[in-house]
């Protein structure tokens, strides 16, 4: 009898002391729980700056009072907009600070190591832009170095412009910009130096494009641009697949006309093709790890949560050991889920969305002083669209080259 007591006994104490197993164990697990769910739920702070619609004016807002992380790509949407402007000067000091931030920031932002971590999105590094668009902020300062007679260093962003191209995942598609190198080359001409290398990979890669011969002679360079460039957005289920969505351009050619000259101008580059044949890039795994991670956890969580709640069911909440194992379970599953709900694998979709889908140029030798240049851009059937025709007085020197950059979105008439 007595020993049938000390039975009921003990078995009363276990039940008793089952609780409070079971609150020490969500007492030591609940700070971990609680920190995964704040990690999950907390947002990176915003910095909210009114726009105005105007690329010139939220820009430069943007640029001083926006997240730091942001600031590139300002910069490189507000040079873009106003050298469509003829606002060169405007356009010099953004891509010069765009440049600096973007030579220096290769294995050595802390931002971008953190967005390589499980638990940070890859959209809180500093952005430096995909390498179809680091290609176009060294373009386009190649471009202003030649309109101030800086051939040397117009070359130097001509080449590190194919530099950052040339990390394709399939090297059929590494370095195969058309002006970059041709241009290169023809200020290695101009330069009294061998430019015939970087012609020769122009050509190689120039599609269906008669690219003219080296005229030292010619002192006046057209670049054009036309059409929209592409868009980026997140695929997959996570989002964590960087995708790009290429929009069809209604210009497909453009023509220059002055005095007695009547040019067609073809595209040379295409930045929709540049942009979609990258291949992988060393993010891109990162990502993809990110998603799994996401997805075992989440499910991880399902399992334990329902395992859990199962178990300690069938304890019928006696405060069993199917209830404790059960509540544990519970408990583990929802910390899986908040290790779920703070893994963060979606790709950084910010765009440089001001650029052009074509970029193409002509060389011509033109007499020094004033001359009016009328720049068509043509559909598909060659007709022009009135709406996007340019007046652009060219004012040519004695002394030097003159380059004159003209877009479909280019303000007129403009003197350049």
């Amino acid at each position: 009898m007595r020993v049938g007591i000390e039975a009921n006994q003990r078995a009363e104490a276990r039940a008793t002391l089952a609780p409070l197993r079971l609150c020490v164990f969500t007492l030591k697990c609940l700070p971990l729980f609680v920190l995964l769910l704040f990690t999950s739920c907390a947002s990176t702070p915003t910095h909210r700056v009114p726009l105005t619609g105007d690329i010139l004016v939220d820009g430069p807002k943007m640029i001083a009072e926006g997240p730091p992380r942001d600031r590139v790509l300002w910069q490189y949407r507000s040079a873009s907009a106003a050298m469509r402007r003829g606002q060169f000067d405007v356009a010099k000091p953004l891509l010069e600070d765009a440049l600096l931030t973007l030579g220096g920031v290769y294995g050595k932002d802390a931002e971008a190591r953190k967005a390589r971590g499980l638990f940070n999105k890859e959209a809180r590094k500093t952005f430096i832009g995909e390498p179809y668009e680091r290609s176009m902020a060294y373009f386009y300062r190649g471009v202003l170095y030649w309109r101030d007679g800086e051939l040397d260093n117009a070359r130097a962003c001509f080449r590190s412009a194919e530099f950052e191209d040339s990390d394709a995942e399939n090297k059929e598609y590494a370095g195969d910009w058309v002006l970059p190198d041709y241009l290169d080359g023809l200020a290695t001409t101009k330069l009294a130096g061998d430019g015939s290398d970087a012609f020769k990979r122009a050509k190689a890669v120039a599609k269906n494009i008669n690219l003219p011969d080296y005229n030292p002679q010619a002192n006046v360079l057209f670049i054009l641009e036309y059409g929209p460039g592409p868009e980026k957005y997140g695929g997959g289920q996570y989002d964590e697949m960087l995708r790009f969505r290429t929009r069809g351009s209604p210009v497909l050619s453009a023509q220059i006309k002055t005095g007695s000259i009547n040019l067609p101008v073809a595209p040379c580059d295409d930045l929709n093709f540049q942009a979609t044949t990258r291949g992988g890039r060393v993010m891109d795994h990162v990502l993809a790890n990110k998603a799994v991670f996401k997805g075992t956890t989440d499910a991880i969580g399902d399992v334990g949560i329902i395992g859990g709640a199962i178990l300690a069911n069938g304890g019928h909440r006696r405060n069993s050991s199917a209830d404790e194992i059960g509540a544990g379970l519970i408990i583990a599953g929802l910390i899986s889920k908040g290790f779920s709900a703070a893994t963060t694998p979606e790709a950084d979709i910010r765009t440089w969305d001001n650029l052009p889908q074509f970029i193409s140029f002509a060389a011509l030798k033109m007499s020094p002083g004033e001359h009016v240049v009328t720049v068509e851009f043509n559909d598909a059937s060659g007709s022009a669209n009135s709406k996007l025709t340019k007046t652009i007085t060219v004012n040519v020197p004695a002394d030097r080259d003159k380059v004159v950059f003209v877009s479909d979105s280019s303000t007129t008439p403009q003197t350049q």
